[in-house]
């Protein structure tokens, strides 16, 4: 009876967290489907026959600030960014976690320290460097954001690496496996739960990202969070229901890449618990 009381209390303290974080996304759906003046005087009110406006935002949002044009450019830096940083920071990590020296230690707490300084603080001397390397562009900030996401990637990477046993990396070499191939074709398979989890993470942040892609590629190659901003009008108006209808459009690619990975997320651990 104690046992079931905790769980019949535990499941109504999650499901109170869950309704606490779907409401504002509910909020922001609804509103997409009124009018902007409904949305000021009633926002969490449902639409109905006064305030439902159709698809009127979502078009009016899409004509105003080249959404499939942004959408376009925040798929490919996404895409690659997070590509680039799977890669280059997982055989980061398994080197330095398997090469034991003095250099590979400060690299590894180098990278860790990044993770604790503030953007704010190297935003300035960043678009400097980006601009003199003519990194500001598309193909050059996927390298910016190798460097701001190398830090938390390496630090997951090694710490899973860890607990992979050395023995199954020996058996590869007898068997004839050079570096390359020990890596991906024995170590980066057994990554994929945290490699997965590292895509995941990335992915949020470089979706959502509007100060980095502001300084560096500036209204050349808009990604959504700045052609959002193209909704806001003179002395601060905006159109609440073509932003909203533009935050819902943003939204749906990332909630669908978590839910398509969460079931490897999920498998991948559990395959891990009965390994060896």
């Amino acid at each position: 009876m104690k046992e079931r009381f905790f769980n019949t209390l535990y499941f109504f303290i999650l499901l109170i967290l869950s309704v606490l974080f779907i409401f504002p996304v509910f909020v922001v759906v609804i509103n997409s489907l009124k009018f902007k003046f409904s949305i000021a005087t009633a926002p969490f009110v449902l639409p109905n026959a006064d305030t439902f406006s159709g698809i009127e935002n979502y078009t009016t949002g899409i004509e105003t600030t080249g959404f499939l044009s942004a959408l376009g450019w925040s798929l490919f830096i996404t895409v690659f960014s997070v590509g680039v940083i799977i890669v280059f920071t997982s055989m980061t990590a398994w080197y330095i976690t398997r090469v034991k020296s003095l250099f590979n230690s400060l690299l590894y707490y180098a990278l860790v320290f990044s993770m604790i300084v503030p953007f704010q603080m190297v935003m300035f001397t960043m678009s400097k460097v980006a601009n003199v390397l003519r990194l500001d562009n598309p193909l050059g900030i996927i390298l910016i954001y190798l460097g701001f996401g190398a830090g938390l990637s390496v630090f997951m990477f090694s710490g899973f690496i860890k607990t992979v046993p050395r023995t199954i990396e020996e058996a590869a070499t007898i068997d004839g496996c050079n570096t390359f191939q020990v890596f991906w074709l024995v170590v980066f398979p057994v990554l994929k739960p945290t490699a997965i989890t590292v895509a995941i993470l990335n992915t949020m942040w470089i979706w959502n990202d509007y100060l980095l892609p502001y300084l560096v590629i500036g209204k050349d190659y808009k990604t959504i969070p700045i052609a959002v901003q193209y909704l806001k009008g003179g002395y601060g108006s905006v159109d609440m229901g073509a932003l909203m209808a533009m935050l819902v459009l943003s939204i749906i690619p990332v909630v669908v890449f978590y839910l398509l990975c969460q079931k490897y997320i999920i498998k991948g651990v559990a395959s891990g618990a009965v390994k060896g």
